[in-house]
């Protein structure tokens, strides 16, 4: 897991999917396009919060909200501990490829949420040199447990 200057961890699908297993705080959550988690598959277990949809295509303007939302609807039950508050709650996000879900973290770690993780590779990773995703990275690629609606 590596930090950055814009606060947001960048993590390994396969990390991700071992600090899911090891800390029953944590949250992933898919933030692409409604078409996109419901037609091309999710991981399982992951929360849909769009951070831009069809038919606008513009940024979820109450994104923040709605993963707060997430946190205290189950997530949260201790708000002394900092491991266990609203900003200590470690939230994994996932889209495409890793771009998406980072500019995504850096506006949680604005609004003030502090262990924000973006998985790199994404859901179906890069393009390979034939165009086709999950053929390089992603977590597909590396089997980690994912179903189609």
């Amino acid at each position: 897991m590596k930090n950055s200057e814009h606060g947001v961890k960048s993590i390994h699908p396969k990390d991700a999917w071992q600090l899911l297993q090891d800390n029953p705080k944590a949250v992933l959550i898919d933030i692409r396009s409604t078409m996109e988690y419901l037609f091309i598959g999710h991981p399982k277990g992951s929360v849909h919060i769009p951070w831009i949809n069809e038919p606008e295509w513009k940024i979820n303007p109450h994104f923040a909200a709605e993963v707060r939302k997430v946190l205290l609807g189950g997530v949260i039950e201790d708000f002394d501990d900092e491991a266990t508050s609203l900003e200590g709650a470690p939230i994994l996000l996932i889209c495409r490829s890793g771009r998406r879900s980072l500019e995504a973290g850096k506006l949680l770690v604005k609004e003030g949420l502090k262990h924000v993780h973006n998985i790199i590779e994404g859901f179906e990773g890069d393009l390979d040199s034939d165009h086709h995703r999950s053929m390089l990275g992603g977590w597909r690629f590396h089997n980690l447990p994912w179903e189609q609606c």
